[in-house]
């Protein structure tokens, strides 16, 4: 490693002394986020908004294709709409902001800015239901939110942040059953597909659900430092809503019915998730396919004739071809440009000097591994998506590997308080089902429920907790 590279990666902590304060300085040296005047709201800087707004092409594709239409809702909500959903708004209470003021004069009913959009969009759907023809409603919005959080973290806990959030309408419950699960699949094939990120799918338990649903579904992550993270959730809210908001439509048998509803959504955590799966010392590190740059191309012997062409020529090769592509001919040093692009992530460097120029090839480097390979320009469109793919897979595999080798299963409350101790990741134990068992995992053992999963395993038939009968082998945690 060059001096000057050495000089830039010692500006951050290793994720092995300090994992937070590794991923903070990661956050601000890469240049994706910065602090406000007003704690806990962040400033999404260039880089990391358009790692967001890559995010938001993606899904926003996935979404249409599933028949969906992108709405915009107004971010204040009415004190007495908000009270019409009693659990609803029992659970976003403490994290809700007001607005009292109208200018200079009081307002006559208080105006909570959104956490969330789910009384706003009964309000609108009650409006436009009327009949089974109105049926199915399938919207989306993208918005920001605001929960008043006591903590924040950079991307994981921000009072205002980035999202999207699903809200359809259907005239049976299999029909919204079967959207919360769609919905849920489309996160996680996203998750792995786009973002290189194993997940687990499951349900949550009644304790952990959203407010106000009858089931709520998860993908659940693990990140380098062994901890969970939820990636996304998708909620099945049965008729709950369209009851309190007295939403209804004429059935075929011209009778009144109410309709069932779903809601769902992910965030800029995923940002957050993204760091803490792939980072390394160096800095951040990219899946390729939601890169900002997919590949940087870097001038060697500048100076000399002919390099910058030469270089900008592959560039637009390669920018043509459907890459985005970036050419730094900038005057820092390529030590430099070196550190700084693999603090940034980007997946695949591309160097060209003189000597390559009279052999008709370049240097391609990998952000993953730090494979270096020499090959042909003759076709560098191809060999360079080849290479990009090639480091999703790495990228997906060594993420995979940790998630299977930290998840461990555990026979009683002893053996799972243990191996989080000694071990940490995920613990797979058999459940009864009830609430005490569940607050007593986490008071004894300091883990929460992350889910039932779908994919079932006997671990036994009694539940490790209370020696009682086991309904579900169930996933417990550390979560972020």
């Amino acid at each position: 490693m060059a001096q000057d590279n050495k000089k830039q990666v010692e500006q951050i902590t290793d994720m092995e002394v300090d994992f937070a304060k590794w991923f903070t300085d990661v956050c601000k040296k890469a240049e994706l986020i910065d602090y406000s005047s007003i704690k806990g709201m962040f400033i999404y800087r260039p880089y990391g908004y358009a790692i967001w707004e890559n995010i938001q092409k993606a899904l926003d594709r996935e979404f249409k294709k599933s028949g969906h239409e992108n709405v915009y809702l107004p971010m204040l909500i009415p004190e007495s709409l908000l009270q019409k959903e009693k659990d609803h708004v029992e659970g976003f209470a403490p994290e809700c902001a007001w607005v009292t003021l109208g200018g200079s004069e009081e307002l006559e009913e208080r105006y909570c800015i959104r956490p969330t959009s789910e009384t706003l969009f009964c309000e609108h759907f009650k409006t436009v239901i009327h009949s089974h023809r109105d049926l199915p409603k399938k919207y989306n919005q993208w918005c920001s939110v605001l929960r008043w959080e006591k903590t924040s973290r950079p991307f994981l806990r921000h009072r205002e942040f980035l999202w999207q959030e699903g809200h359809t309408m259907h005239a049976t419950p299999e029909e919204a059953q079967e959207e919360t699960q769609r919905m849920l699949n489309i996160y996680a094939d996203f998750m792995e597909n786009v973002l290189a990120m194993p997940v687990v799918k499951g349900r949550k338990t009644e304790k952990e659900k959203f407010n106000g649903a009858e089931e709520t579904y998860t993908v659940e992550c693990m990140m380098h430092d062994k901890k969970a993270l939820q990636g996304g959730t998708s909620h099945y809210f049965g008729d709950g809503f369209a009851r309190a908001f007295d939403i209804t439509f004429a059935g075929t048998d011209n009778q009144p019915h109410y309709p069932f509803q779903t809601s769902w959504g992910v965030s800029t955590r995923m940002i957050g998730g993204i760091i803490m799966t792939h980072g390394d010392n160096s800095g951040l590190v990219l899946p390729p396919r939601i890169a900002p740059i997919q590949v940087i191309v870097i001038p060697v012997a500048q100076h000399k004739e002919g390099v910058i062409a030469a270089n900008r020529a592959v560039a637009d090769r390669l920018t043509a071809a459907g890459l985005r592509v970036k050419m730094d001919d900038s005057a820092n040093s390529p030590g430099w440009k070196f550190a700084e692009y693999e603090m940034k992530g980007v997946p695949l460097r591309l160097e060209l000097g003189p000597k390559d120029m009279e052999k008709n090839q370049c240097v391609l480097v990998r952000r993953d591994s730090g494979e270096k390979v020499i090959v042909s320009l003759d076709q560098i469109e191809e060999t360079a998506a080849q290479m990009l793919d090639a480091i999703h897979d790495g990228l997906f595999a060594r993420a995979k590997r940790n998630l299977e080798e930290n998840t461990w299963p555990a026979y009683s409350l002893e053996e799972a308080k243990r191996l989080q101790e000694e071990k940490g990741g995920l613990i797979k134990t058999m459940w009864c089902g009830g609430s005490d068992c569940e607050m007593k995992m986490k008071e004894e053992a300091g883990m929460t429920s992350r889910c039932i999963p779908f994919e079932q395993e006997q671990l036994g038939d009694v539940c490790p907790i209370c020696g009682k009968p086991a309904k579900h082998m169930i996933y417990w945690g550390v979560a972020y």
